[in-house]
């Protein structure tokens, strides 16, 4: 436990997810306030509210479709209601289903790409204003190495939606860092996440394990300690980039 982030609070989108769990527990041990936004599973976000306010901290959840531009921003008002946000981080996001390239159409690509870029897009409009007038915040936007690479040929929309989720990061930063706010991103690689067991094929699940130098999958913990820490002063010049958490994937 320390208090880097005392008096601060935070906003995780899919904050009850493996991944999204991790970053709100990695930011309550540092002392930050929590606002847990879920989907679907309100029993799974209240457990990890539950274990946040165990830490000492206060924490409440929030539902929202990500996917719908008018439930994304009903969730940013809703949580500038409960109190300022000083740290946003952009979790929620999935390829939603695996579709091939061949058989993409607009209601699918509507979805993906409201989930995974213009979401983040609009939180950012209705949260960063406070954020600029306050003189301090940061933006993590979660991407991953699919934005560098392509994807399979079943998740080409995902990559894309992350890729354009990478530009709206640098441009932000650059409008935004002038005014007190960071942004920047964390690209994980392959994760230890319910999506992976449940939703990769073995075979190829196994070749992504082998495709890092570390020969394994990566653990939530992994990416939540890094995205805490890119939330802190002691990360205060770091603006824009995007930090991989892959297990040296480009190396391999």
């Amino acid at each position: 436990m320390t208090d880097e982030l005392i008096g601060r609070t935070a906003l995780v989108t899919g904050g009850s997810s493996d991944i999204g769990a991790a970053i709100v527990y990695a930011l309550a041990r540092r002392g930050a306030e929590l606002i847990i936004h879920y989907h679907r599973n309100a029993e799974r976000a209240a457990e990890v509210v539950d274990a946040v306010r165990a830490l000492g901290r206060r924490a409440w959840m929030l539902r929202a479709d990500l996917s719908n531009a008018a439930e994304a921003r009903r969730l940013a008002a809703e949580a500038g209601a409960l109190a300022p946000i000083d740290v946003l981080v952009n979790n929620a996001g999935a390829p939603v289903r695996r579709v091939h390239w061949s058989e993409l159409d607009e209601p699918f690509l509507d979805a993906v790409f409201g989930l995974n870029y213009r979401a983040p897009l609009y939180l950012c409009q209705g949260l960063t204003p406070g954020m600029v007038e306050r003189g301090r915040g940061v933006v993590v936007n979660i991407l991953s190495t699919a934005a560098w690479v392509g994807g399979t040929d079943t998740v080409y929309a995902y990559a894309s939606a992350k890729g354009a989720l990478l530009t709206l990061t640098r441009g932000l930063a650059r409008s935004l860092a002038p005014r007190g706010v960071r942004v920047l991103a964390i690209s994980p690689g392959t994760v230890d996440t319910e999506f992976q067991r449940s939703g990769t094929p073995p075979e190829m699940l196994q070749e992504l394990v082998k495709s890092n130098l570390l020969g394994r999958m990566g653990r939530p913990e992994e990416i939540g300690e890094v995205v805490a820490f890119m939330t802190t002063d002691a990360a205060s010049f770091v603006v824009g980039e995007t930090i991989h958490v892959n297990g040296g994937f480009y190396m391999s």
